[in-house]
């Protein structure tokens, strides 16, 4: 095999590795390659019908649940992080009926919606 063919080769493989890669996390990959879902993608996914895309609960669905308004700047400054957890986790039965949601969300993920939620503070 000549020189030229195996450095050719090299190069090929090379090119090939970095495309997946940048393709991989352009998808949300994590280092290993495996897809991880982003805090817009999970809000979108779980908490949107209720909570609505700007987070003031003004769907159909959070009206008759009676979901907390996100934008609402006094109930963000009195609520902790950790409650909020909590309340993504393992829901809540207080004003409305919101679902936990601690068997399709692991810890990283909720924390992430945590701060998610923070941007909708008006």
């Amino acid at each position: 095999m000549s020189l030229k063919l195996v450095v050719s080769s090299l190069v090929f493989i090379a090119f090939s590795t970095l495309c997946i890669s940048v393709d991989s996390n352009a998808r949300g990959a994590d280092a290993t390659g495996k897809t991880k879902r982003t805090a817009s993608r999970m809000y979108g996914q779980y908490c949107i019908s209720c909570h609505g895309s700007d987070g003031r609960s003004q769907t159909k669905k959070g009206k008759y649940n009676h979901a907390r308004d996100f934008s609402d700047a006094q109930w963000q400054d009195d609520v902790s992080d950790e409650r909020m957890f909590n309340s993504i986790m393992n829901g809540r039965n207080v004003r409305g009926n919101m679902p936990g949601f601690k068997d399709k969300l692991n810890e990283q993920e909720a924390e992430s919606l945590v701060e998610y939620v923070r941007r909708f503070k008006k």
